[in-house]
């Protein structure tokens, strides 16, 4: 039997689920239910809305990543078919389950999204095994920590220790960022050169070798210290230097006017989300007076919201065969919308236009949602229609 096109590679299936839940979720609980969940009866629902984020959206987001570039690094086949839809049904209980906060399935939906993560990590691995490769150890390694911060959360939930779940909660959030940092140190390299050249026959761009994972080796540190030191100043020193080198690694889009293209500055801006959000948490841990859920929502809306769309339109278009030259307006659109929602979210909380405080979230909320809406309008008919062209973004 002939395989559709929408289930010949997990970005193909995935992405779209991923942005449909950013698309709904967010206005559902800001708009709908005024971020009062109706079956969240103890666990906070900031902790639900902050993990929902994490786990659904960003999570489908990375599964879609992972599943089709590991093998595409590895030159294996990738998932398809059938197995693609069980893997997202096994991503679907929780996402039910989330959207109303449902304390009492908590655990139930726990199960469902750790299974889902480890059949992830079997993806990936496999291709590995099969090509005796240790190149992409590290996917491995971080996608683990992530399990691991699942199920820490669920644990604290049950156990009714919420303050040791919202440190969980923030380390599933860092080791996010650790993903961008390490996934950007691949696709940064390919989307500058392709800017530089986009006939792709000369690679003018090198990174430097010594700035690749100095960001993430900071937050791979802050991560381990904040679970184990909450208390402790050395965290936000930590967090401090990590700041500082993502501002460092800014250095890597230096590279003129071919910086202006949406697709490199959208992973540049990306990278000084980071900076900030960092710089804005280890200040607010040395008790400076700045909001440390600032410098969260940095990380989470910026960084990770620009990652992520920037991840949507490179790899929808090269793995459907087109290119990077003219990008759809949709594209441009995406980005904007999220760059707005992060900058929205967090100026009230800096003490900028504070009479805008309270009305910013759902103002941020529908801004991120029509970014995804409107990148699924655009995307979507690609991603479901066989590819013009063997596509790739090594």
């Amino acid at each position: 039997m002939k395989t559709a096109p929408v289930l010949k590679e997990a970005l193909r299936l995935f992405f779209p689920l991923a942005a449909a839940h950013g698309a709904l979720w967010p206005v559902l609980w800001v708009i709908v239910d005024a971020y009062d969940l109706p079956l969240a009866t103890s666990i906070p629902s900031s902790q639900w809305h902050a993990h929902e984020m994490l786990f659904g959206t960003y999570g489908m987001a990375l599964a879609g990543f992972l599943a089709s570039a590991v093998p595409e690094w590895t030159d294996t086949n990738p998932t398809r078919s059938r197995a693609l839809v069980m893997f997202a049904l096994l991503w679907l209980p929780g996402r039910i389950v989330g959207v109303v906060g449902w304390d009492a399935l908590s655990l139930f939906a726990g199960l469902t999204d750790m299974v889902f993560y480890c059949a992830l990590l079997v993806v990936i691995i496999r291709p590995m095994i099969a090509r005796r490769t240790t190149n992409h150890l590290s996917f491995v390694f971080w996608l683990s920590a992530f399990v691991f911060a699942e199920a820490g959360i669920r644990i604290a939930w049950f156990l009714g220790e919420y303050e040791l779940s919202a440190r969980f909660i923030d380390a599933a959030l860092s080791i996010f960022v650790v993903f961008f940092s390490l996934s950007a140190a691949r696709i940064s390299v390919v989307v500058i050169n392709l800017a530089l050249d986009p006939t792709g026959a000369s690679s003018p761009y090198r990174p430097h070798p010594g700035r690749r994972h100095a960001a993430s080796a900071m937050v791979s540190a802050y991560i381990v210290l904040s679970l184990l030191l909450p208390h402790s100043l050395v965290p936000g020193w930590i967090a401090l230097a990590a700041g500082a080198a993502f501002f460092d690694r800014l250095a890597e889009w230096f590279i003129g006017r071919a910086v202006l293209k949406p697709e490199v500055l959208t992973l540049a801006v990306a990278n000084m989300f980071g900076g900030l959000g960092f710089l804005a948490l280890g200040a607010a841990r040395l008790g400076a007076d700045v909001p440390a859920l600032a410098g969260l929502h940095l990380l989470g809306v910026g960084t990770l919201g620009l990652a992520v769309i920037a991840v949507f339109i490179v790899a929808g278009l090269r793995h459907t065969g087109r290119d990077l030259v003219a990008l759809p307006w949709q594209a441009y659109v995406s980005i904007g919308l999220v760059a707005a929602s992060a900058v929205l979210r967090v100026l009230p909380e800096f003490g900028f236009v504070p009479e805008f405080y309270g009305a910013h979230h759902a103002a941020s909320a529908i801004l991120w949602s029509a970014a995804f809406a409107i990148w699924l309008q655009g995307f979507v008919p690609f991603l479901v229609r066989p590819g013009l062209a063997d596509g790739a973004c090594r």
